[in-house]
C-alpha cells in the first residue's frame, strides 16, 4: 500500500500563509518562506501593539485634562485630586472628551474640583 503524503494539509496551510499576505510587495506575498516571516513578524508587532495602544490613548486623554484644565486654572494633579475629595468618579476617557467637545461641562467639573481641594 502507498505511503499517503501530506498534500492537501500542507497546500492548504501554504495558501492561508499567503493569503494572509497579501498586499506585501514583492516576494513577501509570492514566496512562501518570505510570506510567513513577514506574517509572524506583523503578528508580533499586532500583538505589543494592542497593548501599547491602551498606554498611548491614556497618555493623550491626560494631555486634553490638562491642556483644558489650565484653562480654568488648575493643574492635571489638582483637577483630579478635587474630582475624587468631590467623589465625582469620571474616568480620563470621559474627561478627555468634555474637555475637547464640551467646554463649559468640564468647567463646571474644575469648578467643583476647586472647591474640593480648598
Amino acid at each position: 500500500m502507498p505511503r499517503a503524503k501530506t498534500v492537501v494539509p500542507g497546500r492548504a496551510r501554504r495558501r492561508k500563509v499567503l493569503k494572509a499576505a497579501k498586499g506585501n510587495y514583492s516576494g513577501r506575498r509570492k514566496l512562501y518562506k518570505t510570506a510567513l516571516q513577514t506574517q509572524q513578524r506583523a503578528g508580533q508587532y499586532a500583538y505589543e501593539h494592542r497593548r501599547t495602544r491602551k498606554r498611548d490613548f491614556r497618555k493623550l486623554w491626560i494631555t486634553r485634562i490638562n491642556a483644558a484644565a489650565r484653562i480654568n486654572g488648575l493643574s492635571y494633579s489638582t483637577l483630579i485630586s478635587g474630582l475624587k475629595r468631590a467623589n465625582i468618579d469620571v474616568n480620563r476617557k470621559l474627561l478627555a472628551d468634555l474637555a475637547v467637545r464640551d467646554a463649559a461641562a468640564f468647567a463646571k467639573l474644575a469648578e467643583v474640583a476647586k472647591t474640593a481641594v480648598v
